[in-house]
């Protein structure tokens, strides 16, 4: 099996940061025999769109991302290369692969061994410190994509590798139980809007729903709904520092909280950029069994500028996938 890889592509490419982006038909491709032992060449058919690309593109982080730079860590596509000299691949060419939020880690240290690759000294963010998904072919590596079994489309896989992935990972070392309110266990949704109260309660099936624009006191209603105590866990994934103080609030004593969303400011004392390798790959395939029902919108590429706009102002219910 063999593919004509082009020296061109269409990219969308943030040139400085708070500048917006440019959709360029003329960006360099990554050539087959400039691939090193261990890389591969991907060419993707879609990628989703987070608030992390945003913030990427805005530079409003503590940490700011590499410029120029190509965002987006959401991809799923198809192995065309792989670099002369890999040896034990696990994926092979044809065979469909995720880029996720992790690009690379070493895979040999201490951290990575634990299932700890964000702490890897090596650690490569797509989208943030190495181009990342929003163009049609990228550059990566075979030990760390991630296999996307049958029974799952690629736009709804693209869906899972960020928001499920990140979600199934705090769920599951959330430390809670069945019949614990928590999400994904006893939920109860918070977020703002009709459009999304009809994604949470009647197509996810939320037990219980808070629309903050209306309620006055968030932390009160939780306790209310769950009978006093508190939520046993709080899974955050909003961009807003509010998120945070409330969700401290409105735990019952000894309750977990889960902080995946990632707001510029909020203060905490852990991490909370990552995820892992092995996370993703249970996530994708719990989403491929018909368990998870992925809900998702597609648009072209060059419509990024606007999905961004309409992240920015909480619009968007589900997720965005971009098709390449």
């Amino acid at each position: 099996m063999s593919y004509t890889i082009p020296k061109v592509q269409r990219a969308a490419v943030v040139a400085q940061t708070g500048q917006g982006v440019q959709v360029k038909e003329d960006f360099p491709v990554k050539q087959p025999e400039d691939l090193k032992p261990g890389e591969c060449l991907i060419r993707l058919h879609c990628t989703g769109v987070c608030h992390t690309d945003l913030h990427a593109a805005l530079g409003d982080w503590p940490v700011p991302p590499k410029v120029p730079l190509v965002g987006g860590h959401e991809g799923v596509g198809e192995v065309v290369a792989i670099g002369k000299g890999t040896v034990d691949s696990p994926v092979k060419l044809g065979d469909r692969v995720g880029i996720k939020w992790i690009a690379y880690s070493c895979l040999t240290c201490e951290q990575c061994r634990k299932g700890l690759e964000q702490n890897c000294s090596s650690v490569k963010l797509s989208g943030y410190t190495t181009d990342g998904t929003f163009q049609q072919y990228v550059q990566s590596w075979v030990n760390v994509v991630t296999p996307i079994p049958e029974g799952i489309s690629s736009e709804a896989a693209a869906s899972v590798l960020c928001a499920g992935v990140t979600v199934y990972r705090a769920l599951k070392y959330s430390r809670t139980l069945p019949n614990d309110w928590t999400m994904g266990l006893r939920v109860i949704a918070i977020d703002g809007g009709e459009e999304k109260r009809k994604l949470c309660v009647e197509k996810l099936g939320a037990d219980a729903w808070i629309d903050f624009t209306q309620t006055k006191d968030i932390v009160a209603e939780v306790k209310r709904i769950t009978g006093g105590p508190g939520a046993n866990a709080a899974v955050v994934t909003t961009a807003s520092p509010s998120g945070y103080t409330q969700a401290v609030d409105y735990l019952r004593e000894g309750g977990t909280l889960m902080a995946v969303g990632l707001p510029a400011k909020a203060e905490l004392n852990a991490s909370i950029f990552f995820t892992v390798f092995k996370d993703a790959v249970e996530a994708v395939n719990i989403a491929a069994s018909g368990k998870v029902q992925v809900y998702y919108a597609s648009k072209p590429l060059q419509e990024l500028e606007g999905v961004y706009d309409d992240l920015g102002k909480g619009k968007i219910a589900g997720r965005i996938v971009l098709t390449m």
